[in-house]
């Protein structure tokens, strides 16, 4: 069959989801321009290097994730972050293994739930998501400012030259990075490498020399754990842990990023690399997400011992010596400056490259959804602009925040777990219709698992919330402007042509349409089938008009989910039964039927369009054309054609448009 995409109302590819553009956007490079041709098969890696790509921005909350974790829970950090651990190997390891599965081109969880949801709540739930997308990337970026700002202040080598004001060094690297993505860069994989490698190899050091201090020092031990605290027994232990352990939660961070880079990872040679499902992909990512799971999880159960060992509890609240540092204090005070200023200059490297990564997140998720939902304008789908945006509300979070890594804690950890929470649901929802679809018990038994998981994670999630509720109220904020901008940007742009193809149903379709195209028929947008109302029209028209051509009958067919902005077109073309000359043109999938009448006008190219009118209430007609892609119809395909001959600079002979009275 025929399938055309007109030249008349491009659209961007949608062929490549958010997620896998984001994993095209980070290895490739940070381009600056649009690029809406055809993609090229990317170069794939080997897993292990994909890793550390996650790396970047899981590993980098080593950083920080420390010192929060004594602030919230003093001694008993280590208790805290073993339960995190935990769920970090049994609950969000897992859940992206089954969503690897299921999303192998690198969509992600978000994408899942868009298709499992459909129509309008399908839409709100994706766009609530996408506040909390955006609240993590932006906090991200924010976070891994400040963070990597602290750094720099305390140390005694650096801070000589650049001040002791975290809020301006701060803001100076966030300028910095939008500056780079205005500008444009590449090989982001292998400065991903070089960051998260060494800053490991680095950390390792820190921490095998704090236990060999820990080890000479027998006394440390003695006084950590003569804390009164432990006098309580091992419920209570937990139950005080497990109380604290939302504020440490910010540690799962870098999941859903480990699926978004899917689609680079190696899927064997030959014939084996289009191999569909992509068993070695899937394979290749899972063992990225349990090797970078456990490696985090060593280094987080090694990093809460120490500094809490080490550590008090007053030295990293806010303003003190280290805070959002414990690490690097650490690493000053056993093993020196020298190696204590490299150390620093690691960390604020992959911290750096951390907000470059959500950077490239929120450059993609905004025009992966929003423009297709027809709920943002055309020019977030230019980079620089967004980059420019972006830039100002990061600065915006930072004064608020003023860059202080523990106060930007919740909102963090409340983006991680709405996604991660998205993530379960939508993998026990798509277990779940496994198991019904199969009728199969262990499938089932399998979907109660992810459904607790998601008890958890929502459980973690309100106790976040309810504890630190900055972060609930910047995912609200975004999402009541991303709603305000969307109803906005969805009324603007309702008179688009609003059809991605469209393709034709039979071969007769094919040779009856180059028969009525280029000024041979007048087109006539009906809304009864009935043969006897087809007789009637013709000598209405005929009656009223002078219209001796042949008449193309056109009957639209919406689709179930009106919710969608553009949709494909199938057409049936056939000649009618009474012996006329005229025909019957059969339309279905269409999402408004006056921008489907239009997108017909301008394929054929009529003499005139004879357009009825349905003298209804303009205000009820108005509402049911954005939402359910009816209404008026005649008078809202005239503002459609006349909003498009304005847009385009072709000189054609224009139809002429007949409005009259059903």
């Amino acid at each position: 069959m025929d399938q055309n995409k007109t030249n008349k109302n491009k659209t961007e590819d949608q062929s490549h989801p958010f997620i896998s553009k984001l994993s095209y956007f980070l290895t490739k490079s940070f381009h600056v321009k649009n690029d809406t041709s055809p993609k090229k098969v990317e170069k794939t890696h080997h897993w292990f290097s994909v890793l550390c790509l996650t790396g970047v921005d899981y590993f980098s909350t080593l950083a920080y994730q420390p010192g929060i974790a004594l602030l919230a829970v003093a001694v008993l950090a280590p208790f805290a972050t073993l339960l995190l651990v935990l769920l970090t190997l049994f609950g969000a390891v897992p859940t992206y293994i089954e969503v690897a599965k299921r999303s192998y081109t690198g969509q992600g969880s978000i994408a899942m739930l868009e298709n499992l949801l459909a129509g309008w709540s399908g839409k709100f739930v994706v766009l609530a998501l996408i506040a909390f997308a955006v609240t993590d990337f932006f906090i991200t970026m924010t976070l891994s400012a400040s963070d990597a700002a602290s750094h720099i202040i305390e140390n005694p080598l650096i801070n000589v030259y650049l001040g002791h004001s975290s809020l301006n060094i701060a803001i100076c690297l966030i300028i910095l990075l939008g500056i780079v993505f205005f500008i444009g860069f590449k090989e982001a994989i292998n400065v991903a490498i070089a960051s998260t490698i060494p800053f490991l190899l680095l950390t390792l050091i820190v921490l095998a020399k704090s236990t060999f201090v820990i080890y000479q020092d027998p006394v440390l031990i003695y006084e950590w754990i003569s804390n009164p605290i432990f006098k309580v027994d091992w419920l209570g232990l937990f139950c005080i842990s497990a109380l604290a352990f939302p504020k440490l939660a910010l540690g799962l961070s870098g999941f859903e990023t480990g699926v978004a880079v899917m689609p680079l990872i190696q899927n064997g040679k030959g014939v084996e690399a289009n191999q569909r499902p992509p068993v070695k992909r899937i394979e290749g990512t899972r063992k990225l997400l349990v090797c970078s799971a456990v490696i985090m999880s060593v280094y987080l159960i090694a990093s809460s011992i120490v500094t809490s060992i080490l550590l008090k509890q007053s030295q990293v609240m806010d303003g003190a010596e280290a805070s959002g540092r414990a690490l690097s204090f650490l690493a000053h005070k056993y093993v020196g400056n020298v190696f204590g200023t490299v150390y620093d200059i690691s960390t604020i490297i992959i911290l750096w490259f951390a907000g470059a990564s959500a950077m490239a997140g929120l450059l993609n998720v905004i025009p992966r959804y929003l423009p297709r939902f027809g709920m943002a304008p055309r020019w977030v789908e230019m980079r620089r602009p967004l980059v420019v945006l972006i830039t100002v509300i990061c600065l915006i979070i930072l004064i608020i925040f003023k860059a202080n890594v523990n106060a930007q804690a919740g909102a963090y950890a409340t983006g991680v777990l709405a996604l991660i929470l998205s993530a379960s649901v939508a993998v026990a929802l798509s277990v779940r219709k496994e198991a019904i679809l199969q009728k199969n018990f262990k499938i089932r038994l399998k979907s109660y698992y992810f459904w607790l998981v998601s008890a958890v994670f929502a459980f973690t999630l309100i106790d976040n919330v309810n504890s630190r509720p900055d972060g609930l109220i910047i995912a609200f904020v975004f999402f009541l402007a991303i709603l305000f901008a969307s109803a906005v940007s969805r009324w603007r742009r309702a008179f688009e042509l609003r059809v991605e193809s469209h393709k034709f149903m039979n071969d007769e379709s094919i040779a009856l349409w180059s028969t009525i195209t280029d000024k041979k028929v007048n087109l006539v947008p009906i809304s009864s089938g009935d043969k006897a109302w087809f007789k009637r029209k013709e000598e209405k028209i005929k009656k009223n008009y002078k219209c001796t051509e042949p008449l193309a009958f056109l009957a639209v067919t919406l689709r179930d989910d009106r919710s969608e902005f553009v949709a494909p077109l199938f057409i049936k073309v056939t000649k009618m039964e009474d012996n006329s000359e005229n025909y019957f043109i059969e339309v279905s999938g269409a999402v408004a039927i006056p921008n489907t009448v239009a997108y017909i006008s301008e394929q054929i190219d009529p003499i005139a369009i004879y357009l009825g009118l349905a003298r209804k209430n303009a205000m009820e007609q108005a509402i049911f054309y954005v939402l359910f892609g009816e209404g008026e119809i005649g008078i809202i395909t005239y503002k459609v054609l006349v909003q498009y001959w304005e847009s385009t600079e072709e000189d054609d002979i224009r139809p002429v448009i007949f409005l009259m009275s059903e």
